[in-house]
């Protein structure tokens, strides 16, 4: 993921997942070319620190019985970020396993997630608000392919 262009563009840096994909630390540094006008951290660059995360850890604990996408998201800006700027994502088992009973009979589900983005001394400078829409997939039972082809 270091290697994407939208996270090269902006500085951004994956910098621990955890084996089981309930974990990712992502940071930004702030640097000339995600600098904004008065000299903090460009609010693009901070939601776009942010945008896969979520979904990306959910695709791979749910597995591909699943349809996740990012939904929705909003950003609250707390205080001016300036030097390196951490976001700690973290999903847990409760969660998943809410997902798997919200989903269980095919219907949509919307959880959300909030992360906050701290600087070096820990001070909050955003919160990011995440929707995933979630869905499981229903396979085709035999007998309504067959009524369907007429056999």
């Amino acid at each position: 993921m270091n290697f994407w262009p939208p996270m090269v563009g902006a500085g951004i840096k994956v910098r621990h997942i955890s084996d089981d994909y309930r974990e990712i630390i992502v940071s930004m540094n702030l640097t000339w070319y995600n600098r904004n006008y008065i000299g903090t951290h460009f609010g693009g660059s901070l939601f776009a620190m942010t945008d896969p995360f979520f979904m990306l850890m959910l695709i791979h604990n749910l597995g591909k019985g699943y349809r996740v996408l990012d939904y929705a998201a909003s950003i609250d800006f707390i205080s001016p970020g300036r030097g390196r700027v951490t976001a700690t994502f973290s999903i847990t088992e409760e969660q998943i396993e809410e997902i798997k009973t919200m989903t269980e009979k095919g219907t949509k589900y919307f959880p959300q997630f909030k992360v906050d983005i701290l600087n070096s001394k820990d001070i909050k400078v955003a919160t990011v608000n995440k929707t995933i829409y979630i869905r499981r997939r229903i396979p085709l039972q035999t007998e309504n392919i067959s009524l369907i082809s007429g056999h």
